[in-house]
């Protein structure tokens, strides 16, 4: 399965810059009300050398990897399906999955999904 166009083709509302820093209160309620994008991508903070990201997505996005680094997903609520080439993961409300660094996966949201992502700060979300 290959993907037809670059991932900068596509349509999604990702912002790298970092909202919050230590100390500061994170209320992923309120951005999640106030998105209006389908596929909303926002990092909330640094932890460690990674980033922790909420995302707002319906829809799908692209088949991708990331040659270096882990993925975290943990959906706070809705239905999150991750295809991988030889499987299909499927996520509800407070369940969670490592996307191993190298695996090509393609997210997917049937329904509005609000989820948390922690991932290295340096992970291209668009993959490699």
């Amino acid at each position: 399965m290959t993907d037809p166009q670059p991932p900068d083709a596509y349509p999604y509302e990702t912002r790298l810059d970092v909202l919050h820093g230590p100390l500061e209160l994170v209320d992923v309620k309120a951005l999640a009300a106030a998105c209006t994008h389908p596929w909303f991508n926002q990092t909330l903070c640094r932890v460690n050398g990674s980033v922790v990201r909420v995302g707002v997505v319906q829809g799908e996005y692209h088949w991708h990897k990331h040659d270096d680094l882990d993925e975290f997903f943990f959906v706070l609520d809705g239905r999150f399906l991750i295809d991988t080439d030889s499987r299909t993961i499927e996520l509800g409300p407070r369940q969670g999955v490592v996307i191993p660094k190298g695996v090509r996966h393609r997210p997917r949201a049937p329904e509005k999904t609000t989820l948390i992502m922690v991932e290295g700060e340096g992970i291209v979300p668009t993959g490699d």
